[in-house]
């Protein structure tokens, strides 16, 4: 049984084109229940107009005018109004792009991008005496409602083989012999057919992007030539300290050296590097960053080709590790990760989203103490035959693979529901 996105719901009750608004425009087709986002419903007041409106939701559309608004809540509708003079859409219909992201970078450096912007809106908000208004608030939860519900459609397309999630530190070098592992882990993990998901930002998270980016070429050569070019800007900070010009200057190097090889190895690129390194198709390999605003001061990664990104930064963790059906692997990190462990751990055991799966430990020197008090764990709460043996430690990229591949997803035993044990009501 492939494992579901941790969350389901119906993607046909949402409408979020004008063709599949004038498609339940026609009978026997009905509006009764549905969702419409984002759409500009001008053209269709008339139609509207005539329709049942009851149960039925508006988010973050432009009805021309007071009057038509009054007009469908009248007919039963559910208004949720525009919130204005925001820099990011609080009912975006779909994920990001590293390319929006990054829009303004050219001209004036990662502090013009959007993301940094939207950032600074966030940072600004969070530092006031007074607290975080109430509207904001309202804004930056509407927006991460629609991060997970564009993820959930994203998932319901794209998850291959199963969700792989790479947890580290993000503050690992490129030059960095974990980071080379995990950049071939996760082209090999593409290349099977598995969708990779990362953190989104900085370090191993950067790794676990970039190797899947990298799955269009078939020689795995190639991702030593990008980490020889990468290496040229080994971190994103380069020792710098937060909150100083160098440190920004830091981050633009970063930028600069990652889109030089972004221009080299994408797109258009020499007939000769193609050849050599067996390029397949001009399109990277699909994966998932999933960053936060919460550490906007860490720039996002320019590897990933899907981006949801939260305010939220426990929605974004918990949510990261819940997809990951199909398994996480975990590269040496700092107090993030070992929180992220742990956070694994306690889904695996209560089995929170249905399924168990495994948790992968690259490094024995590393994790080796870790490792033995994890399995005392199992073995003393009676979880050796329901998750012990999803705990694996290994040393290689291959090795880690390998242990994917034997230890599919488990599903839990279905438990009957406790509403179900009620007397039936009159």
């Amino acid at each position: 049984m492939k494992p579901r996105p941790w969350r389901q719901r119906c993607i046909s009750e949402e409408i979020t084109t004008e063709a599949a608004l004038r498609e339940c425009l026609t009978p026997p087709l009905s509006l009764e229940g549905r969702t419409i986002q984002g759409l500009n419903l001008e053209p269709f007041l008339s139609a509207l107009s005539e329709q049942d409106l009851e149960d039925t939701i508006f988010v973050g559309c432009t009805f021309g005018g007071r009057a038509h608004e009054v007009r469908l809540i009248e007919r039963g509708a559910a208004i949720f109004p525009l919130i204005n003079n925001l820099p990011y859409d609080p009912y975006r219909p779909n994920l990001y792009s590293v390319e929006e992201l990054m829009e303004g970078r050219e001209e004036g450096g990662y502090p013009a991008t959007r993301d940094f912007k939207i950032y600074e809106h966030f940072d600004r908000a969070r530092r006031r005496p007074t607290g975080v208004g109430l509207r904001e608030t309202l804004a930056q939860r509407l927006h991460d409602h629609a991060i997970d519900d564009a993820l959930e459609e994203l998932l319901a397309k794209a998850s291959g083989k199963g969700v792989v999630a790479i947890m580290g530190g993000h503050g690992t070098a490129r030059s960095d012999p974990y980071f080379r592992a995990v950049t071939h882990l996760t082209w090999t993990l593409t290349r099977a057919g598995y969708f990779v998901a990362t953190g989104g930002g900085p370090g191993i998270m950067e790794a676990g992007n970039l190797g899947a980016y990298f799955a269009n070429y078939s020689d795995p050569q190639v991702l030593d030539d990008v980490l020889s070019a990468l290496s040229e800007a080994d971190t994103f900070a380069g020792d710098e300290e937060e909150g100083t010009p160098a440190y920004l200057g830091a981050i633009k190097r970063y930028f600069e050296v990652g889109q030089g090889v972004l221009e080299r190895f994408s797109g258009e690129v020499d007939p000769t590097l193609a050849e050599r390194y067996g390029r397949e198709r001009p399109e990277p390999g699909q994966s998932l960053a999933i960053p936060t605003w919460f550490y906007g001061h860490e720039p996002s990664n320019l590897w990933s080709t899907h981006v949801a990104k939260y305010f939220s930064n426990s929605l974004r963790e918990d949510g990261l590790l819940a997809i990951a059906t199909g398994g996480v692997v975990f590269a040496p990190g700092s107090a993030g990760t070992m929180q992220e462990v742990f956070m694994d751990l306690a889904q695996n055991h209560y089995a929170t989203f249905r399924f168990r799966s495994a948790m992968v430990f690259l490094g024995r020197e590393r994790w080796e103490s870790l490792f033995a008090l994890l399995h005392a764990f199992v073995a003393a709460r009676g979880g050796e035959t329901l998750y012990g043996d999803l705990i694996g430690l290994v040393d290689t990229a291959e090795e880690a693979f390998s242990f994917l591949e034997s230890h599919p997803p488990r599903l839990r035993a279905p438990k009957t529901p406790l509403y179900e044990l009620l007397e039936p009501r009159a």
